[in-house]
């Protein structure tokens, strides 16, 4: 399976501009699948609700969404992408799983970052799995990382390959992924952004760092700041061994009845 991401600086509130530089980084891949950052349309860094309530969109409708489903069937691939979504009245900071026929995964951050508490509503989607093209695929957002228990319901729940949409302030991720890869024995793709975001006297600066690990902690790729489209080959059969040792399979040797819960 060819997978892979996508690594740039989103413009805030450009969507526009934003789906072009998209577009221009995808021309030249050939891929099965490609994950987007998180909020990679209208970039990260809301001062107020109202910035929020205008570039939100619900899922299955709207101008990201219409350009996703445009470019899934131009490239025929899978493409998983972050957005700010609107629901009632509440907002979420969302990815959806795009094919070209349509939906087929969505999923709304559970574990919220820094002043993302002041906009966005916690996530109450459950950690699914979609199946596609004959892998099962698993997605989180940014901060979750940091929570074991994220990664691993989804690896328990089969997920061979766990996405993660990122826009990274702090340093731990990449690294931290590594060891996600290795405690589940799947694949971990991490789609970043990069640049600098500096808005009404507020400034962060993104890491970039994008890569794809396999299940035995080896970083088949990782990125600097750059802005890139990068595709893997990978063998999502080797997800389903988890093994380390020929007497040691760390999912049926678990003792989950010791474990805090």
């Amino acid at each position: 399976m060819r997978v892979g991401f996508i690594q740039f600086s989103p413009l805030f509130g450009e969507k526009k501009k934003n789906f072009k530089k998209v577009m221009n980084l995808v021309e030249d891949l050939n891929a099965d699948l490609i994950v987007l950052p998180e909020l990679f349309n209208t970039g990260y860094l809301f001062l107020n609700k109202q910035e929020l309530v205008e570039l939100a969109e619900s899922p299955g409708k709207g101008e990201t969404h219409d350009f996703i489903l445009q470019l899934c069937n131009k490239k025929n691939c899978g493409i998983i992408y972050g957005f700010a979504e609107k629901c009632g009245d509440n907002f979420y900071n969302s990815v959806i799983f795009m094919a070209p026929e349509g939906i087929i995964g969505h999923y709304r951050k559970t574990h919220l970052f820094f002043e993302e508490w002041f906009f966005f509503t916690p996530g109450d989607l459950p950690y699914n799995i979609f199946e596609y093209k004959g892998v099962k695929i698993g997605m989180l957002i940014c901060f979750d990382y940091i929570y074991p228990e994220a990664m691993r319901t989804l690896a328990l729940k089969g997920a061979q390959i766990v996405t993660l949409s990122a826009n990274l302030v702090l340093q731990f991720c990449p690294d931290a992924m590594v060891t996600r890869s290795i405690e589940n024995r799947i694949f971990t793709i991490l789609a970043d952004r990069t640049g600098i975001e500096e808005r009404g006297g507020k400034m962060l600066k993104f890491i970039g760092k994008s890569q794809i690990v396999g299940p035995d902690g080896e970083i088949l790729v990782r990125v600097g700041e750059k802005e890139c489209g990068i595709v893997v080959d990978i063998n999502p059969e080797l997800a389903l061994d988890k093994r380390v040792t020929p007497h040691n399979d760390i999912f049926a040797q678990r003792r989950p009845e010791l474990y805090f819960h």
